[in-house]
């Protein structure tokens, strides 16, 4: 087993907007810091960043390659795989990676993200990104005007197609056997012209690499240009059971995330969470805050641990005088 004897002050799990943003300001407050990446951002079949300042339509690799390029240039280190255990050994905590090494740590940051667990209708995922969507702050713009259907889950779809609606005047909301609308509910849809089709979604229609509408399970077809969907946005940091952090439910939706206080520390002494890990709603800018933010945090908490063992270290020196 492959050991690196160096002890990291901060060990980061996941090298998206989140983890290399807390990466970057570690590094440049002197913290030994190593960013462990598996290389599976969520947003990496999108085509373009959006509602990030500056990066507008910039590629999801190139602001990671930008990220990591920063990392580096401040002196901290990437590696690329994933973490397959983690424990605590005294203060510190242990991590072992997919290829057999281990990284050791003074404290964790989970920027892990999650995966989004799409439903099952064929098609779906191959098309994830591109006109199967999900994000209409991420997306809407790009799809203004065309024709929008919404793949019903539950009651917040309902919130979903009215939103949608802001982008576009055609809209359809499939209720796909998941949904019984109230009557509140219909008259919000009818007066703001969203269309509502019974039945269940069997399959989607492509033609040239582009989505033409889905078929019902009766035989109609209802033509579309996008289809938004509700995942569930399932957290990635389950190897964190043993140190007793369990991910917990969503409110709103399908789902798990890790619960954590405003500057990303969970309940688990040592351990900070950023990024959609904790925020599933998190777009990529908010995700890179996260991080900033807790960065902060973690720093700070390293300070007090710095000074306390000082003091004791001056304490002991007196004493031996």
């Amino acid at each position: 087993m492959a050991h690196h004897g160096e002890l990291f002050d901060v060990a980061v799990i996941g090298g998206g907007p989140a983890g290399l943003s807390a990466g970057v300001a570690l590094s440049r407050a002197l913290r030994s810091v190593v960013v462990i990446d598996a290389g599976e951002q969520r947003n990496l079949k999108a085509e373009g960043v959006h509602g990030f300042l500056s990066r507008e339509g910039m590629s999801p690799k190139d602001l990671v390659a930008a990220g990591r390029e920063e990392l580096a240039r401040y002196g901290g280190t990437a590696v690329r795989g994933s973490v397959t255990s983690a424990s605590r050994d005294g203060e510190n905590f242990v991590l072992r990676l997919d290829d057999g090494s281990t990284r050791t740590a003074r404290r964790l940051l989970i920027a892990s993200g999650i995966t989004d667990e799409l439903p099952e209708l064929p098609g779906v995922s191959e098309r994830w990104g591109r006109d199967v969507l999900y994000c209409p702050y991420c997306h809407g713009w790009e799809i203004r005007n065309q024709r929008v259907g919404l793949l019903a889950s539950d009651s917040h779809s309902v919130l979903q197609a009215l939103t949608f609606r802001q982008w576009s005047p055609d809209v359809t909301l499939f209720l796909n056997d998941s949904l019984v609308l109230s009557q509140g509910e219909e008259e919000q849809l009818q007066a703001r012209s969203v269309h509502v089709v019974e039945g269940r979604v069997q399959e989607l229609d492509i033609a040239n690499d582009k989505l033409a509408g889905v078929t019902l399970d009766g035989g109609r077809t209802v033509p579309l240009d996008v289809l938004a969907v509700s995942p569930a946005a399932v957290s990635n940091a389950n190897i964190l059971q043993r140190l007793g952090l369990e991910p917990c439910g969503l409110e709103e939706g399908e789902g798990t995330r890790l619960e954590t206080d405003d500057a990303g520390l969970t309940s688990c002494p040592g351990v900070w969470a950023a990024g959609n890990a904790t925020d599933v709603s998190a777009q990529v800018m908010t995700a890179a805050a996260a991080g900033l933010k807790a960065a902060a945090a973690i720093n700070a908490d390293l300070v007090l641990s710095d000074t306390r063992q000082a003091v004791e270290d001056a304490r002991a020196d007196a004493d031996r005088l």
